[in-house]
């Protein structure tokens, strides 16, 4: 492959998408093939393969085993906090598969009902996601870490017939019981699902509600289901997002279209071939485990890595790398978060040492801005590309990045890398008009959006348009400012309410981070905004320190300071720095900077429901209030 193939790939789609994704869609199963790409209404509304008829579950499992890859791994559990780990191969995974699907629709479930999916990391919760594909019912997976509350309202929302949960979650040093949390929510829920389907974990049993709840064993041995032939636009799940700020919304995903763009970003960006080991280190209930431990690598016949456990202590800083030599993992996939916290326990990389990572070829970083310092470090101990991309929950799949499979090699420090094919960048300011290139404005996406993406929000549509399709005309707004350099490669430098105005200056705080994060004795960094009487607002740095640095904290403040003055330069009048704990962060790593910012200006904060590590915010709140 050439370096230009890349490009020579984009133009392609450029110049006439409707063939560019026919000849995509032709790499995945279809029960009746489509005739159309694309069927659009208007500009900005786009139907994907509207008269092909395909089935989501069919393309991850029923193909290769019908193919002869029947004995070929395609599930690796490695469960660290239990003890616990399995291989499925694609022959026995689609037939735990077909029971639960025939067991669901014994319970009355079909095409079009939602079910609500509320389990661990465990295979179980894999099994039930392409149960429900099989029949074409909705899954809505909700992440286990949720209280009863926001469970409630997923519930009310998606009015589920039936929920599968199971006794409990399992955290490095606690239980969390799901059964327990699950009937509570009920009990606050106005809709009442039909059943509950309860897996009994052998840490904790719950106790079954008669009529209602049903053992997990009971489905798992009914008759197997078919596949059923589904409509291309027909939904395959919801899946809310993880805001920082307001409700969450419950973005709708199509089948077809969505397969497609998997299949296509599988081999295109990742390089993944069939066969290979892949392992997104995420969770189910957040966009990368759908798109990356579930349907992409299944759909593309590689054995995907499902792993209950933490980067880097269970037990320590080298799990990951254990586990890429068991398995002999070609792609990880991880957010920097999980990077730093590994760096901060062995800032030497000496557990990388110790294992053979010959396997692994690429380590994709996104979640969160990957600061420059992080990608390095990395790059240095494994020796092998570490690929920033960028994608959100509404896109499904990545929109910018280095397209390893199309030998794309060329990055740029701080990038997310360039337009992935159906992707047209632009960047507006804020009286819409485009703006030059280096110019930081809000990110927008020519539409109509390619395969995969969004096509509306669950029971919202006028919410859909106006988040997402007005305040820019013809384009999707990504909520994120950036600016693209002369060479096209993106920067993402955060929310554009991370943009900070500082005596009529727009400053970004990604840039301000990119210079905190750079210091040797910073393992993760934040800047936010906070209101200013003089400049309107000042910024204000929250740093994490590795350890033992502690002691020469006033001095690290002090470089901090000029190196933003070096960097940055006056104008960003950047004078307060505060040494934390830790950071609050959404179980996808987006750290809650609206959070942070409202607490430092004295405002009353609700957790939001996302948060990973709600105890930070109680030490966070003095620290705050005193800057």
């Amino acid at each position: 492959m050439t370096e230009n193939q890349y490009q020579n790939d984009y133009q392609a789609w450029l110049r006439d998408p409707e063939a560019y994704w026919l000849n995509a869609a032709r790499n995945i199963p279809w029960f009746t093939p489509p005739s159309l790409a694309h069927d659009s209404h208007d500009d900005q509304r786009a139907v994907w393969f509207p008269d092909g008829k395909t089935n989501a579950c069919y393309a991850a499992l029923d193909i290769h085993v019908d193919n002869g890859a029947g004995n070929q791994t395609a599930l690796i559990y490695e469960s660290p906090v239990s003890g616990a780990s399995d291989i499925y191969t694609y022959q026995r995974l689609l037939d735990k598969t077909a029971h639960l699907a025939g067991g669901l629709k014994e319970l009355g479930v079909k095409a079009g009902d939602r079910v609500v999916i509320y389990m661990p990391m465990i295979p179980q919760a894999i099994i039930a996601m392409l149960a429900c594909a099989r029949i074409g019912a909705i899954h809505s997976v909700v992440f286990g870490g949720f209280a009863a509350r926001e469970l409630a309202a997923r519930i009310d929302h998606a009015k589920p017939k039936v929920i599968i949960s199971a006794s409990c979650g399992i955290e490095p040093t606690r239980l969390i019981p799901y059964k327990p949390l699950l009937d509570e929510a009920l009990a606050i829920a106005s809709h009442q699902p039909q059943h509950c389907v309860i897996y009994q974990r052998e840490q904790m049993s719950a106790t079954l509600i008669a009529d209602r709840d049903i053992p997990f064993e009971i489905l798992a041995n009914a008759p197997p289901a078919p596949c059923e032939a589904m409509d291309a636009a027909s939904p395959l799940y919801i899946l809310y997002t993880s805001g920082t700020t307001g409700a969450p919304k419950g973005v709708v995903r199509d089948t077809g279209g969505y397969i497609v763009a998997l299949k296509w970003s599988m081999e295109n960006v990742y390089d993944s071939k069939p066969g290979d080991v892949f392992w997104a280190a995420s969770d189910i209930g957040w966009v990368v485990g759908h798109s990356y431990i579930v349907y992409g690598p299944l759909i593309n016949g590689c054995a995907t890595v499902l792993y209950e456990g933490k980067p880097n202590c269970t037990p320590d800083a080298g799990a990951y790398w254990r586990l890429i030599q068991k398995h002999k993992v070609s792609t990880l996939f991880t957010a920097p978060t999980a990077i730093r916290a590994i760096r901060r326990d062995d800032p030497d990389g000496s557990y990388i040492g110790e294992s053979d990572i010959s396997s692994l070829k690429h380590l994709f970083l996104a979640g969160e801005r990957a600061d420059p310092d992080t990608v390095k470090w990395a790059s240095g101990k494994l020796g092998i590309p570490v690929i920033d991309h960028w994608w959100q929950t509404e896109l499904g799949w990545p929109a910018i990045a280095a397209c390893a499979g199309l030998g794309e090699t060329d990055t740029r420090t701080g990038s997310a890398g360039r337009a992935v094919s159906g992707y047209k960048f632009e960047v507006k300011s804020e009286d819409g008009k485009t703006v030059p290139p280096l110019t930081e404005g809000a990110l927008v996406i020519k539409l109509p959006l390619p395969p995969g993406c969004l096509s509306t929000l669950w029971e919202a549509e006028e919410q859909y348009q106006d988040a997402y399709l007005t305040e820019h005309e013809g384009y999707y707004l990504t909520g994120d400012a950036g600016y693209v350099d002369d060479e096209g490669f993106i920067f993402v430098m955060g929310r554009t309410d991370d943009v900070i105005n500082v005596a009529g200056h727009r400053l970004s705080t990604g840039a301000m981070e990119e210079v905190l994060s750079q210091h040797p004795d910073v393992v993760e960094c934040a800047v936010i905004g906070i209101d200013d009487k003089m400049k309107g607002q000042c910024p204000i740095g929250l740093i994490v320190l590795k350890n033992g640095a502690q002691e020469r904290q006033n001095e690290i403040y002090e470089e901090l300071i000029s190196d933003m003055r070096t960097t940055i330069g006056p104008v960003a009048s950047f004078k307060r720095i505060k040494s934390v704990p830790g950071l609050p962060k959404t179980r996808s790593g987006k750290i809650l900077r609206a959070t942070l910012r409202k607490m430092a200006n004295g405002e009353d904060v609700t957790p939001p429901a996302t948060i990973e590590n709600p105890d930070i915010l109680s030490q966070l709140s003095s620290i705050l209030i005193d800057q």
